[in-house]
């Protein structure tokens, strides 16, 4: 039996040059701008226009692109090896990476999937905790640009999926050694969203929540607190912010190990605002030490567990 597994991301410029058609259509999206298209069209043009010098900025602190894509086809790949390894040669296992607003995009990947012809198709988020701004929207995607007769199953969260779980509590544990002795703080920094969306019953924050929690009870009682990043706009978003949290930890007198908890891949978000940004304020509050702990990536206990959530759902299609 031929599989395809479609795994969606964001997706980043992959130069300069790609900044603001990234942006662009990043904007026009109407899970992000929900206007009609008449309206959210030129918006997302002028909007994109104004944000691209300083997001030029941003990019050339980490080489002028995005390593996103990259990251995200080696994840495809382990996941591709760790199913023929539980499952031997039973089936032929196709990893496809899917980007929301660049290079390669849900036409393209859809007629390389239609080349392959697979029998069954399951759609795999890199997104651990569901969102209307980022998974229900990479879907809605998928199913306009696609026309398969085999089935399709999607797996649409997976907060607390042991394995993502495991590897996030290693890497914590990790990061907490790195911050020596003295009084620590945990920040789990999720990618933050307008309070109107959280409002309308968009799961993720309540996601986020549980995806923290189940990291902590593992850390032996270690201090910590969800906070949320990378706010932009005028609207009211949902918080603590990240910023508030790193100042509070410094009056509070404790190291801070910052897990970014809503990624499973380095971007701009992690290398610049968490690595740069985020670091600069700390130093400038005073607190002692800031340890930033990396995402999944291809840790193999993630890995492990995105192969269990392909198996569960290939059942689901077939019981």
């Amino acid at each position: 039996m031929k599989i395809a597994i479609v795994l969606f991301n964001l997706g980043g410029p992959d130069s300069l040059e790609a900044v603001q058609p990234f942006l662009r259509n990043l904007f026009s999206d109407p899970a992000i701008i929900g206007l009609p298209a008449w309206l959210r069209l030129p918006l997302a043009r002028f909007i994109a226009s104004r944000r691209t010098p300083k997001a030029l900025g941003i990019y050339r602190q980490i080489g002028g692109s995005s390593p996103i894509l990259g990251q995200t086809e080696a994840q495809a790949r382990a996941l591709e090896g760790a199913l023929e390894e539980t499952l031997g040669g039973e089936h032929e296992w196709r990893g496809y990476v899917c980007m929301r607003y660049w290079h390669p995009m849900t036409e393209r990947v859809v007629q390389s999937v239609k080349r392959f012809a697979p029998d069954r198709i399951v759609l795999l988020p890199l997104y651990p905790q569901f969102s209307t701004t980022t998974t229900a929207s990479s879907f809605d995607a998928w199913k306009k640009a696609a026309s398969f007769t085999a089935p399709t199953v999607e797996i649409e969260s997976y907060p607390t999926e042991p394995g993502f779980i495991r590897a996030s509590i290693e890497l914590v544990k990790q990061g907490l050694a790195e911050a020596g002795d003295g009084p620590k703080r945990v920040l789990f920094s999720a990618h933050g969203l307008p309070e109107k969306v959280i409002k309308r019953g968009d799961p993720y924050q309540r996601q986020v929540e549980e995806t923290a929690a189940a990291i902590a009870e593992h850390l032996d009682g270690v201090d910590w607190s969800v906070c949320y990043q990378s706010r932009v706009g005028p609207l009211k978003w949902i918080g603590p912010s990240t910023e508030s949290e790193i100042n509070r930890a410094a009056l509070d007198g404790r190291n801070v190990v910052l897990y970014p908890l809503s990624f499973v891949s380095e971007h701009s978000e992690t290398l610049v605002e968490l690595d740069i940004e985020y670091r600069r304020l700390a130093e400038k509050a005073g607190v002692p030490k800031y340890v930033r702990v990396p995402t999944v990536g291809t840790h193999p206990q993630f890995i492990h567990g995105l192969a269990n959530l392909v198996r569960a759902a290939l059942w689901s299609t077939t019981s």
